[in-house]
């Protein structure tokens, strides 16, 4: 049972320790200091300290999410303009244009993919966190039941 406790405890310091090291640091990356707000967690018991820290990164990655989606809608915008000025532009005979227009598409594109890359990184990210959540509420509710039963 003390194993259990210290290993509870030495995994809480740990995911506090990086959550308060990393997360100002993703979230100034992406999203404003002012939506960060920071955790008291010194009158808090353990199990809710580390649900808010866990809270709180979920957070942090469902708007980092939220804005990378934002990104590849306006570069799928910006690349249908695109795609419109060069038909015309061949339309019109004007290979100049044309080439230019394809060139900026396929820079687009790239970017594109780089960024359909990196959410689908912050995707696995943000279920990784919600795993992490549902492990750590199963694990406690666990360690209850066995303190029940130990008490019987």
């Amino acid at each position: 049972m003390k194993k259990m406790q210290k290993a509870i405890a030495a995994s809480a310091f740990a995911a506090v320790a990086a959550v308060t090291i990393v997360a100002p640091v993703s979230a100034s990356s992406i999203v404003s200091t002012s939506s960060v707000s920071q955790i008291d967690i010194r009158s808090m018991d353990l199990e809710t300290a580390l649900m808010a820290v866990q809270q709180q990164r979920t957070q942090l990655l469902d708007q980092q999410l939220q804005d990378q989606m934002q990104a590849v809608q306006d570069r799928n915008t910006q690349i249908a303009i695109l795609n419109s000025q060069l038909a015309e532009a061949q339309a019109n005979g004007d290979t100049a244009t044309a080439e230019a227009r394809k060139a900026q598409i396929d820079a687009l594109s790239n970017t594109q993919q780089m960024d359909m890359l990196r959410l689908q990184s912050l995707s696995n990210k943000r279920n990784e966190a919600f795993d992490v959540m549902a492990n750590f509420i199963k694990k406690m509710q666990d360690s209850r039941s066995s303190i029940i039963g130990n008490m019987r």
